[in-house]
């Protein structure tokens, strides 16, 4: 190996040290809802959270992660958690926090992953399933308010 790549090698392993502790890292791999609050735009979601009624049962990672397997579960963490940095970073977070599309699937599989006891009998109905939980259970996981940065919202 050459001084050069020596030198440069090690730069890069005392930037990747000093942003580890500088940032406490490692704390983004489990799933504290105090983390996900960590950013000052997730207030109003942590504390709706707090006070719902899923508090007692749910944290953030078992509704908005994917739970079939270790892979899917830190990609999606990794990729929603690099999205959050980019947004916040560059100032362009939107003022009404909504679930993509991708997301919106990971929710509704959790929510039935969940309650399967209790959906189980229309999700093998023959009923179309044309809706989300929860647009007829909109104040479960967040509370009334939902997650805006904003004191009103459409429903």
């Amino acid at each position: 190996m050459t001084k050069p790549l020596i030198i440069s090698l090690a730069a890069l392993v005392i930037a990747l040290g000093v942003f580890t502790v500088v940032t406490d890292a490692p704390v983004y791999l489990g799933s504290d809802p105090n983390t996900c609050n960590n950013c000052h735009v997730m207030d109003a979601a942590y504390e709706n959270w707090f006070h719902a009624p899923h508090e007692r049962w749910a944290k953030c990672a078992d509704c908005h992660l994917p739970h079939e397997n270790i892979f899917a579960y830190y990609y999606v963490k990794a990729k929603s958690g690099m999205h959050d940095v980019y947004v916040f970073s560059t100032g362009t977070t939107p003022v009404m926090i909504r679930a993509n599309e991708e997301t919106q699937g990971i929710l509704q599989e959790n929510c039935i992953r969940c309650h399967l006891d209790t959906v189980e009998s229309m999700v093998e109905s023959a009923m179309p399933l044309d809706r989300n939980c929860w647009d007829c259970h909109r104040s479960a996981a967040h509370g009334e308010r939902g997650i805006s940065t904003v004191p009103q919202q459409e429903k």
